[in-house]
């Protein structure tokens, strides 16, 4: 078991975010809205983060939902030393602040870039990937909510098939976000190589800070990419996210896995696996998948590929051997 999970004081498996002693380092004040699954997820991240490297860390913050509902100014809600970016230059810009760093002999301060899904696999991928290619000394944490939330809910390369955006309407035979497009950005990682890759969750916190807390003290490039419900942007009840998480997990839909220098070391198994229907059906944004206009075979689509995953990252336990 991690130090990570050992440190709080409600036993050695209390997460941080249950802690009377977590850090807060991004605390009260900000405009997220409410349920807001990013904002849960980066105060996971940062805090565990924070915990695992003794408070020795720095952040560079794309713009986005997190940055703009985190930091106008003149307030800011980071109680960390913090960088706004642009868009699409977090990781070039934590690149640098890395190798500043370096020459000053301060390489005890880990550095993490963070940015949502659209400044990470679309606008900053070129600069993502340069960081992976050079192995860069930088956790790179997405914050995936499947879509431009803060600018209308535009469709990203990261939004599901199938799925209702505001620039994939489902209008007649157009059923929404096209099957089989977008981008798989853990394994485009994987596919560079770097020391460390990993999927996490808020559906399971402890799987989340002990990614995070083992992946900041490794040198090198690493890369997480977070799932994140967005109300939204999904159309949920705000009281829902936790839960919107956990059926995602168990509808294998979102993977939970670790891999190093290219190769897959680990995965989280479904306990209680569940049709992808059960997920689909509580989020608005695939609400013309049921209903007077019910297409059962797009929704076999989606089960296909969470049949796939779970074949893939041998997510059924040793019945995948």
């Amino acid at each position: 078991m991690s130090s990570l999970t050992m440190g709080g004081r409600f036993g050695k498996n209390t997460t941080v975010q249950s802690a009377y002693d977590r850090p807060n380092t991004l605390t009260s004040g900000h405009r997220a809205c409410q349920g807001c699954g990013e904002a849960l997820a980066a105060r996971s991240a940062v805090d565990a983060a924070y915990r695992a490297t003794h408070g020795n860390v720095a952040v560079v913050n794309a713009t986005g939902c997190l940055e703009v509902f985190s930091c106008v100014f003149p307030e800011n809600s980071w109680n960390i030393p913090w960088m706004h970016s642009l868009f699409g230059n977090a990781a070039a810009v934590a690149s640098g602040v890395a190798a500043a760093y370096k020459v000053q002999r301060r390489e005890n301060i880990r550095v993490i870039a963070q940015g949502g899904d659209g400044g990470t696999t679309d606008i900053g991928m070129g600069c993502l990937s340069g960081m992976f290619d050079r192995n860069d000394d930088v956790l790179y944490i997405c914050y995936d909510n499947q879509a431009y939330m803060n600018t209308g809910v535009q469709r990203s390369s990261a939004t599901p098939s199938l799925a209702r955006t505001a620039t994939t309407l489902p209008d007649g035979e157009y059923r929404g976000n096209e099957v089989h497009t977008g981008k798989n950005v853990p394994e485009i990682a994987m596919a560079h190589g770097i020391p460390y890759v990993a999927t996490a969750s808020i559906g399971d916190l402890h799987d989340l800070e002990t990614k995070v807390a083992k992946a900041i003290n490794i040198r090198g490039a690493k890369y997480i990419q977070i799932h994140c419900p967005c109300p939204l942007g999904w159309g949920f009840p705000t009281g829902e996210t936790i839960r919107l998480a956990k059926l995602a997990i168990k509808s294998g839909l979102y993977p939970l896995f670790e891999a190093e220098h290219g190769e897959l070391v680990g995965s989280t198994p479904i306990e209680e696996k569940i049709p992808v229907e059960d997920y689909l059906r509580v989020q608005k944004r695939f609400a013309h998948l049921f209903g007077k206009k019910a297409n059962p075979d797009a929704i076999g689509v989606l089960q296909n590929l969470a049949n796939k995953n779970i074949k893939k990252y041998r997510l059924g336990g040793m019945s995948d051997e």
